[in-house]
Parts: C-alpha cells; sequence; structure tokens
C-alpha cells in the first residue's frame, strides 16, 4: 500500500515523498518561489529568463558540463515557471534518484546565472512571445486571464519586453539569491524512494540554505467585462472567464463535476449544443482552474467571423443553463455517471505517472497544505451525489464575467 510522507526539513522547505511499490523509476517537482507573480512590475518576464538560465551551468559547472552530467544519469529534467513558483522537474531511475539529487540541487541553489548564457536567454524569452503572433488563442487566453484575475496572479509567465530589457545578469542572479529560499519551497518525489535516505540527503545538501519568500499579496480587483483584440484573421477566439470556488472550498469537486458535464468530450453539453447541433464552430471546451485562495472556469470557443455572435450567445447560453432551476436543465443522472467516471478515470491515469504523482503531491501541499492519497481524492468523488451537485448549481454564482474575444470585428456582448 502507499504511503504518503510528509515533513518539514530543518531549513524550511517542505518534503513530501510517495513511495510507489512496482515500478523502478523516480520523479521530483521542485516548486522554488519566483513564479511571474514574484517578478517585479517593472520586470516582467524575470522569472522567464530565470527559467532559460537554470537550464544551463550549477554548481560550478559550465552548461555544456552540466548537461553531460545529468545525461550521465540518464535523468530527464525540466524548468517551467507558474504563477508562483519556478518549478524543476527530474525523472529519473529509483537508484540514481540521490545522485539526481545533488544535481538538481545544484541548479536551485548554485545556478551560474552566467554573464555569457544571458543574452542567448533573453533571446529565447523574446522569441516566446514574438510566438504568441502565430498563438491567437494563446494571446486571447492571457488577455482574459489578465483582465479576470487582480494582479500580480492575472500575470503571463512570459513577460513582457519592455520588462525584460531591464534585466541584468548581476541582477538576475541578486534577485534569484533573495527569492528562491526554502521557506516557501516544495520538494516532492514519488516512485522507486526511500524518505529516510532523501531527506538525510537534502539535509546535507541544503545546509546552507536559509531564508524565506512569502506570497506575493494581491491588487485591486481587476476590470472584467467585455473587451475585443483586433486581428484581421479568418478565425475569431472566444473566451469567457467566471467565478469559481477555491480549490480546497468543498465546493471545488462539485464545480468539477459540472465542468465534466459541460466539457466532459463529445457527450458534454458544450460539445453537443456549439458544435454537434449547430456546427458554429471547430472547438468547443471549458475548464476549472483552483488555487489555494481563487478559483475560476474559462470557456473557449474557436470559430469563424460568420459564426462568431451565435457561438457567443450559445455558449452564454449554455453557461447559464446548467444553473437553471428548472427541472429540464438540471444534471441528468447519465450526465453525472459519465462525469464522475470521466475523472476517476483521469485520477487513476494520472497515478501511473510518477511525474504526475510528484507534481499532483506538491500543488497538495501549496493548496491544502498536506499531501492527498489518490485513494482520499477517489473517495472524496465517490462521496458526492447527484443531489448535492444539482443543490449546488441551485446556489452558484458566477460573479462578475470577462468575455474577451480576438478577431476581425467586435462582437455584441451586451445581454449576455
Amino acid at each position: 500500500m502507499n504511503n504518503v510522507q510528509s515533513r518539514s526539513l530543518s531549513h524550511g522547505a517542505r518534503l513530501v515523498v510517495e513511495p510507489i511499490d512496482g515500478v523502478r523509476s523516480a520523479a521530483m517537482c521542485w516548486m522554488v518561489p519566483g513564479g511571474s507573480a514574484h517578478d517585479p512590475p517593472d520586470q516582467l518576464g524575470r522569472s522567464s529568463v530565470w527559467q532559460e538560465l537554470l537550464m544551463r551551468g550549477a554548481g560550478g559547472r559550465a552548461s555544456r558540463d552540466m548537461a553531460d552530467a545529468i545525461d550521465r544519469l540518464g535523468v530527464g529534467r525540466s524548468v517551467d515557471v507558474g504563477t508562483f513558483y519556478v518549478r524543476v522537474g527530474a525523472t529519473m531511475l529509483g537508484d540514481r534518484l540521490l545522485d539526481t539529487l545533488t544535481l538538481v540541487t545544484d541548479m536551485v541553489l548554485a545556478p551560474a546565472l552566467a554573464d555569457e548564457d544571458f543574452a542567448p536567454a533573453v533571446d529565447l524569452a523574446l522569441q516566446s512571445i514574438a510566438s504568441l503572433a502565430d498563438n491567437p488563442h494563446e494571446r486571447c487566453a492571457i488577455e482574459a486571464r489578465r483582465r479576470h484575475m487582480p494582479d500580480p496572479i492575472n500575470r503571463s509567465g512570459l513577460g513582457t519586453p519592455e520588462g525584460i530589457a531591464r534585466l541584468t545578469p548581476a541582477g538576475l542572479r541578486r534577485d534569484w539569491a533573495a527569492t528562491a529560499r526554502p521557506g516557501g519551497s516544495i520538494l516532492a518525489i514519488a516512485g522507486a524512494a526511500d524518505a529516510d535516505a532523501i531527506a538525510d540527503t537534502l539535509e546535507r545538501l541544503l545546509a546552507s540554505w536559509e531564508g524565506s519568500t512569502p506570497l506575493p499579496d494581491r491588487g485591486p480587483p481587476p476590470p472584467r467585462g467585455y473587451a475585443h483584440e483586433t486581428d484581421q484573421t479568418n478565425q475569431v477566439q472566444v473566451i469567457v472567464c467566471h467565478d469559481a470556488p477555491p480549490e480546497p472550498h468543498g465546493d471545488s469537486i462539485l464545480e468539477k463535476i459540472v465542468l465534466s458535464v459541460l466539457s466532459g468530450g463529445m457527450s458534454g453539453r458544450l460539445f453537443t449544443e456549439v458544435r454537434e447541433k449547430r456546427g458554429l464552430c471547430y472547438s468547443v471546451s471549458a475548464g476549472y482552474r483552483g488555487d489555494r485562495d481563487f478559483g475560476s472556469v474559462t470557456a473557449y470557443v474557436g470559430t469563424t467571423p460568420e459564426r462568431a455572435q451565435e457561438s457567443l450567445r450559445v455558449l452564454m447560453a449554455e453557461l447559464r443553463r446548467i444553473s437553471d432551476p428548472a427541472p429540464e436543465n438540471r444534471i441528468s443522472p447519465d450526465e453525472f455517471q459519465r462525469a464522475v467516471a470521466g475523472m476517476k478515470s483521469r485520477l487513476v491515469f494520472s497515478g501511473e505517472s510518477t511525474a504526475a504523482r510528484a507534481s499532483a503531491l506538491a500543488a497538495d501541499l501549496h493548496v491544502h497544505g498536506r499531501p492527498r492519497t489518490l485513494r482520499e481524492i477517489a473517495d472524496t468523488i465517490d462521496r458526492v451525489t447527484l443531489d448535492q451537485v444539482n443543490d449546488y448549481l441551485g446556489r452558484r454564482t458566477l460573479g462578475t464575467l470577462t468575455i474577451q474575444t480576438l478577431g476581425p470585428d467586435p462582437l455584441d456582448a451586451g445581454g449576455l
């Protein structure tokens, strides 16, 4: 039986380990304070450049030497930027985990952030921003998030060209040392792993690490409402955002079931009503995003200019219809069973990936303050009844909506 073990290390970092029987691999997810919400307002994109530089030299090794050391162990590694954290990931054979910890620790505690690597890292960060010109969906999503959430949690991890232009190698080194602190960091490991051996190794490797970085405060309420970005393309992107319960709230599991009914594949209401019955779009979906203190739902339609207005109208009608008290609009037993089956299937699939488990454990520690086992999550799903979901829909509120469109012409969002 799997045994999730969680502890605080002496320097303040949180460690959670889930040994998994029958696997030879292990994976780690190290969430280090320094995500986009920590970027200074005049240096948006700092975390994006850190993302590139952390993959280069560390621990006194140049970029090539570090890559060779990682490759000799057969380790796959990654760095990506989230809202609150820079996430360092690694996958390896379990018998190479402790050796890998030494290299990954160097990436976090002693990255080179070298002058000679600065210009290439900046170029890659700017190229990522420039690539948005060919990705209208992502552009629309970034703008919708910017207008729906308060600063600084509304930021794109990409940053801005103006913010990146203000960065310097010396400033990046100084800021990383000041921000990447043990207090606030979370390291999760899943797979062929010994929790005591890992903790002993980390106590030795991280002995000199100290300090704490709190989560940033939120700014004033965002503008929300309707906005349009003109782009002379033959497609229209439509994104609608509304409020939802935070992840730790008891209603979040109910909201997830509602979203599975709306957007749980080809049987979901959005696919059926917007695409299948009316042929209005080439893509339609909705998803829930929950964090420790906030939650939101983002619905999307990709369509043509001729069908955009009707697509928005039907999308909004479906988002509201599911909360309508009329009996014919409530979730049916068949819809409920499909939604629950889909959620449990996704849970099982994620449990078969050590990387997915490590990421989930780290996220649990941030959001819930403790790790959850797969059995606990499955039991939470099993305890939900159809009556509970429909009762929740009777008191569910969407808050002030954000509607963002991108395409040749604005749409009429009045009355929606």
